[in-house]
């Protein structure tokens, strides 16, 4: 599970923050970090700028290594208000707590390569370093028992790569140690899912669940969701292409045109597509992708990735999650996620949104707890900050948080001038074919 998540120089973000999921209020010693965390803010005020800073994270461990190009540096994405931060570093850093032993992971870099890198584990709760990076220099943990591997996949790290990234990349086919925190804290990244638009059409051939539990969370969303679903349906059809020729018939003799119609080169393939059980008045209809709305579409889509995480285990980030799903609907998505029975693995739901209504409660329960909720701002010099509802005090009469919110009590919402758009709509200048007095 991701305990926290520290990142400083990466977009709108100039200064350090941190996304703390530790539990404020909860008492259960075995629930570590929430599993839910929802980002509200104004538009362009750096939700989204946060889930792409651990996006990015995740694509350099994974990627690193294999982007390597001589002479390009990295392609990163600093603050661009000042000079200072263009050349300044940029840092990413998460605590993990992986199978109960806390990991901190984390890099610096520049423009030019990674400064820094380093990892220590927590086993018996006690500070045990696996290595530290600097530049070329590596410095390894006492009780490292790989270290002449080690030592050697450091001298063939490149200088803008990962050592992370270079350990697993080159050492894939060795046996992995129990419990190595290297490939531990690799497999991590590996099963994030970030998610940061809608989706819309495809065939899901990769992306169908493969488990029954899965499969029975995805089918739950839709009925859920009340779009008319009653089942889901995989279809596997085979589809047969025609090579083409090499000649043009005209060139061949007439017994070679005959061989070639009678044993043309044909290649045969599997392809896979969801069918939609829809109930009628005469029994149930099957509808084709194409055939669903665009909501639909896009629900779909969100509810595989959902039921293949609740399954897995893993971290979902999902940006803009209102764009995707009606305010209900979220509720019973983060509500699942939430839930220790459909929730056994502990993932974890990461989202952006501007939907007031989340911050509230249905049928008198929130939807989201005290400790789930951050915001996102942006200030003068157009730097992001987050902060988590946490740092106000709830009123003892009772605390109607959407309302507070748009009140503007919590900050993170537009400052919006009746002035202006009157001003605006004034300088347009009549349009074509307008009657002025």
């Amino acid at each position: 599970m991701l305990l926290s998540f520290r990142f400083a120089n990466h977009r709108s973000f100039r200064d350090e923050q941190q996304l703390n999921l530790t539990p404020a209020y909860r008492t259960d010693e075995h629930e570590h970090a929430v599993r839910v965390a929802g980002i509200f803010g104004a538009n362009a005020s750096g939700k989204s700028n946060c889930l792409d800073a651990l996006a990015f994270m995740r694509r350099f461990v994974i990627f690193s290594d294999r982007d390597v190009e001589p002479g390009l540096g990295v392609a990163r994405e600093p603050y661009l208000m000042t000079a200072e931060a263009l050349e300044a570093p940029s840092h990413y850093v998460v605590d993990l707590d992986l199978n109960g032993v806390r990991h901190t992971y984390g890099f610096t870099l520049d423009n030019d390569a990674v400064l820094d890198e380093w990892l220590y584990h927590y086993p018996l709760k006690r500070k045990r370093r696996v290595f530290e990076r600097n530049g070329d220099t590596f410095a390894w943990g006492e009780d490292s028992n790989q270290r002449l591997l080690l030592e050697r996949i450091a001298e063939v790290t490149a200088p803008t790569a990962l050592f992370v990234s270079t350990v697993v990349r080159f050492d894939h086919r060795q046996a992995a140690p129990e419990g190595d925190p290297l490939r531990a804290v690799y497999r991590w990244f590996q099963r994030m899912f970030t998610r940061s638009q809608p989706h819309v059409g495809g065939s899901y051939r990769s992306g169908w669940p493969q488990s029954d539990a899965s499969r029975r969370t995805l089918v739950e969303l839709l009925r859920a969701a009340d779009v008319g679903i009653v089942d889901v349906v995989e279809v596997a059809t085979t589809v047969t292409d025609e090579q083409p020729a090499l000649f043009r018939p005209s060139d061949l003799a007439a017994n070679e045109r005959r061989m070639l119609r009678n044993a043309r080169n044909r290649a045969s393939r599997e392809r896979r597509r969801l069918t939609f059980a829809h109930q009628g008045p005469a029994g149930e209809v099957q509808f084709e992708l194409a055939e669903e709305s665009t909501g639909t579409q896009q629900l779909l889509g969100l509810a595989i990735e959902a039921a293949d995480v609740l399954s897995q285990g893993g971290t979902m980030c999902v940006d803009e999650i209102d764009a995707s799903l009606h305010p209900l609907l979220t509720a019973k998505l983060i509500g699942l996620f939430q839930s220790a029975a459909s929730n056994p693995r502990h993932s974890q739901l990461i989202f952006t949104s501007h939907d007031a209504a989340l911050l509230g409660t249905i049928d008198t329960e929130e939807i989201l707890h005290r400790d789930e909720i951050w915001f996102a701002e942006k200030d003068a010099d157009g730097a992001s900050t987050l902060y988590p509802l946490t740092e106000f005090k709830p009123r003892k009469e009772g605390e109607n948080r959407q309302r507070r919110y748009l009140n503007g009590n919590y900050g993170a919402v537009p400052d919006l001038s009746t002035y202006l758009f009157e001003q605006a709509l004034a300088a347009r200048g009549p349009v074509d074919g307008e009657v002025t007095d």
